[in-house]
């Protein structure tokens, strides 16, 4: 898909496109060493591409200019049983390569990740952005989401 920056395109990753994904997710600015582009981790991160994409409820989309990949985020539809059973999707893994912030990727891959959400028929589409990212936050709510719920999480590992 096409929006108004014509060479700015989304599309489901290829295994192809993995190594600039991990690079861009290994330059994350708070949990960056989380992540690693290190061809050491190459197989885990091969395996967890793998498992993405025999997932039909998950899809990994990068966004591209000129032929680039610049931008990442996972959508996830769940259904559940509230609002009578309409499913919900979830923006997950939202990340625009550091040289490319600030020029509208991120916009428009939340206007495609809200797009995608609602031809997929959910109800609504949500995302989680830890505390400490205030610009973060200020991003999200310029791009129309509301910071409604409280949310909790436990380390597994």
């Amino acid at each position: 898909m096409t929006l108004p920056d014509a060479d700015l395109t989304f599309a489901p990753a290829s295994r192809a496109d993995l190594p600039a994904i991990v690079a861009i997710l290994a330059t994350d600015r708070a949990f960056g060493e989380r992540d690693s582009a290190d061809p050491a981790f190459a197989a885990e991160y091969e395996a967890a591409f793998d498992a993405i994409a025999a997932n039909n409820a998950t899809t990994l989309y990068v966004a591209k200019r000129g032929g680039r990949v610049v931008g990442t985020f996972e959508l996830i539809v769940v259904h559940a049983l509230l609002r009578h059973g309409r499913c919900l999707a979830i923006a997950e893994a939202v990340h625009v390569a550091p040289d490319m912030r600030g020029q509208g990727v991120g916009k428009a891959m939340m206007a495609f990740a809200r797009a995608e959400a609602r031809r997929l028929g959910a109800g609504s589409l949500q995302l989680t952005t830890h505390l400490k990212r205030l610009p973060a936050h200020r991003f999200y709510e310029a791009a129309g989401f509301e910071p409604r719920h409280l949310g909790f999480k436990v380390e597994l590992d």
